[in-house]
């Protein structure tokens, strides 16, 4: 086990990050990292270095390991496995409730075989189910996506449509950004299943919710399905409902 070391003015000296850095290499990688604002691959980082890809990769790894950088999947929601893509690690990642939960079911499902991505988005499921039910009811399902994202402390904000039928949503901050760190698959798995469960709380499908890691500069992004607009009948039943008189007819 070893002793932490301290500075001259007595603050804690990181070993891990400071061995990590103590390669001339991967200093120039982090900074690469910190100026790219949505991320960039290990091609990516091996094209503009110079150096082998397997060497970028595990560069990439010793400072992924090190706190200094995290990685996610962004697949864009096409099918395929995509390539990792890294971005440098908040200093300070935001604090949140059922961090110890979450730390636990990271721990478990890292040790079970099959997707862990899937099992922690089934996990995920049943805890935006829960969260929803314990939040205020919205007309606009993508309100209550909102809320409990914004409880959960990821600082969520919905964009200017771009689609008659996605709503997109940048997420600015990751509570639980060092456990992304250690498995990005399963912790990315179980924010999309609690979206999921949030929406199909409100009797919605959270079937074509795609969420982006690194999708936007400082941000994830989070695509979901735009609100059903209800119907002229069903506006005009909601009108009787109210006491107002059907269009066209005198009270």
């Amino acid at each position: 086990m070893e002793t932490p070391r301290t500075g001259p003015s007595g603050e804690t000296i990181d070993t891990p990050r400071h061995r990590a850095l103590g390669s001339d290499s991967r200093v120039a990688i982090l900074r690469l990292v910190r100026a790219a604002q949505s991320g960039v691959t290990a091609a990516e980082v091996a094209a503009r270095t110079g150096q082998h890809l397997s060497t970028t990769r595990a560069h990439l790894d010793r400072l992924t390991e090190a706190g200094l950088l995290v990685k996610a999947r962004a697949s864009g929601g096409q099918p395929g496995r995509p390539a990792w893509r890294y971005r440098a690690a908040a200093a300070d990642p935001a604090p949140a409730p059922y961090r110890s939960l979450a730390a636990a079911l990271l721990d478990h499902l890292s040790s079970r075989a099959g997707d862990v991505r899937e099992a922690a988005a089934q996990v995920g499921r049943g805890w935006g189910r829960h969260l929803a039910a314990a939040t205020p009811d919205h007309e606009d399902p993508v309100d209550s996506v909102l809320t409990v994202l914004d409880g959960l402390g990821f600082g969520p904000r919905r964009q200017p449509p771009e689609a008659a039928d996605t709503v997109q949503v940048h997420l600015h901050t990751c509570p639980f950004l060092e456990l992304v760190g250690r498995n990005a698959d399963a912790m990315c798995g179980l924010h999309l299943g609690v979206v999921q469960g949030v929406l199909e709380r409100d009797g919605g499908s959270g079937e074509s919710v795609v969420l982006e890691p690194f999708a936007a500069p400082e941000a994830c992004v989070l695509h979901l399905p735009a609100p059903a607009r209800p119907s002229e009948g069903q506006r005009s039943e909601g009108r009787r409902s109210e006491g107002q008189p059907p269009e066209g007819r005198p009270s």
